[in-house]
């Protein structure tokens, strides 16, 4: 046991706020912790250091204190303007349980407790309704759920849905509280968020964190401040898109909330609205949404979260047979902000997984959401580990290093091993490099393979 003491004689203390910001959530002055921390929770391990913030009586101090494997107590005022506290702790080690309490100094029974709290890694999974899909949803959903149980110490939480004009400082509604895994409670919550995070603590062996907020049916506009917005030149509102889908709406009552919290990384499954919304403006929106939520973070963490986060997206996946006009390739490539793969210049410590080839032409909830959502969250895990946790592994590709075409093939060299079943229609070939090659009716003409020359190229 080891006891960290650290005191802070704080005047006042207040997050950074604006005109359009919220200003008091602590309206009656009771002492208590934040909407989001509660029994059974995450907080970011070592060697980022968590984050703890809530409200109490004006004119007060209240001290902190973390009993577990380790101890630390720290002290703190009580905002006069805000009526907030916030403390940053000292690093913990991934562990626990832990229990934490915030206690007003030299008052008697006034004190309130987390319970069974872990340290390990936080992820946000964010989008919408691919994401907001239930692990009740999914394929072998029965089988899923009763692993669950298996898994004490990958917790869940989801916030609930809600809107609003202005920027707010916690959340006015949450869908299901910090959450031990269990058959009933993770019925609802995403599947793809839940996966991922199952498959991350196999391969990690340490506690994991899910934070879900997501909104089904909704534009990354409505989940961009108005800051990241005004880089794409979107900083007017747009009649036509009111609701959850009007600009920074979600932004304000289910991200802005969250930006105290310090966090690993984040996910993201979203751009089926946007196919039809602003799509062309949609290789600004979304990494300009990335960089602001960035930035977000690591100020709202007090530089805890790192300002360059991995985030972590998937590729939009198939929605009708044979159609390139329904927006959905568009966006396949401006999510990439145009580079056609991440990371890239622009998306810095970004990964992507591939959907592409995992139709479900019968699903029951249109085939805009395929029920498989194991792949997909297995492929973000493979990402997250290459550029989250610096662990060498295949997530991309293969890519084409090189195309070289002579008179009777076309060699493709790649950057990594291939494993190829002969095929005479996994490759297709538009023989016009011609600007109006659709316009005039040419057709891709399939190009079996004709030679593995090495087990990086292809002779086609």
């Amino acid at each position: 046991m080891c006891l960290l003491l650290l005191v802070l004689l704080v005047a006042a203390i207040s997050f950074t706020t604006s005109a359009t910001e919220q200003l008091r959530p602590c309206g009656d002055g009771k002492l208590g912790f934040a909407s989001y921390y509660g029994d059974h929770m995450v907080l970011q391990r070592a060697p980022q250091r968590a984050v703890l913030w809530g409200c109490g009586p004006l004119g007060t101090q209240v001290t902190v204190s973390v009993q577990g494997p380790t101890t630390q107590e720290i002290l703190v005022s009580v905002s006069n303007e805000t009526r907030m506290w916030r403390v940053i702790l000292g690093p913990v080690e991934s562990g626990g349980p832990y229990n934490i309490t915030a206690a007003l100094t030299n008052h008697t029974n006034s004190f309130v407790t987390l319970r069974d709290v872990l340290f390990g890694d936080v992820w946000l999974c964010s989008g919408q309704s691919n994401m907001y899909f239930e692990v009740s949803q999914i394929f072998n959903a029965s089988e899923e759920l009763a692993l669950a149980s298996n898994y004490p110490h990958v917790r869940f939480f989801m916030v609930g849905l809600d809107k609003n004009d202005i920027e707010q400082q916690d959340l006015d509604k949450v869908n299901i509280p910090w959450s031990v895994p269990n058959e009933k409670d993770l019925a609802p919550f995403s599947a793809v968020c839940w996966l991922f995070g199952r498959y991350l603590y196999k391969t990690l062996n340490s506690p994991v964190g899910l934070v879900e907020s997501s909104w089904g049916g909704t534009t990354v506009e409505a989940w961009s401040s108005h800051t990241a917005l005004k880089k794409c030149g979107l900083d007017h509102k747009d009649e036509n898109y009111l609701g959850p889908t009007e600009n920074s709406v979600l932004w304000n009552a289910m991200i802005h909330p969250l930006l105290p919290m310090t966090i690993k990384g984040a996910i993201w499954y979203q751009g089926e609205n946007n196919a039809k919304y602003h799509r062309d403006l949609y290789s600004c929106t979304f990494p300009a949404m990335i960089d602001n939520w960035r930035t977000g973070f690591h100020k709202g963490s007090g530089g805890q979260t790192e300002i360059e986060f991995p985030f972590g997206f998937v590729q939009l996946s198939t929605y009708e047979h044979s159609s390139t006009d329904n927006g959905f390739p568009e966006i396949r490539w401006h999510q990439t902000a145009d580079y056609g793969f991440v990371p890239n210049f622009r998306m810095k410590n970004t990964f992507m997984a591939v959907a592409m080839d995992l139709p479900d032409d019968t699903s029951p909830y249109g085939t805009i959401h395929p029920r498989d959502k194991q792949d997909v969250a297995y492929r973000l895990t493979l990402g997250a580990q290459a550029v989250a946790y610096n662990n060498f592994s295949t997530f991309n590709g293969p890519f084409p290093d090189l195309i070289f075409p002579d008179n009777t093939y076309v060699t493709i060299t790649f950057d990594q091993e291939l494993s190829v079943s002969p095929s005479e229609d996994i490759f297709e070939i538009g023989c016009s490099s011609n600007s109006i090659f659709h316009i005039l009716g040419f057709k891709w003409m399939p190009a079996s393979i004709m030679n593995p020359i090495r087990l990086e190229r292809l002779a086609l």
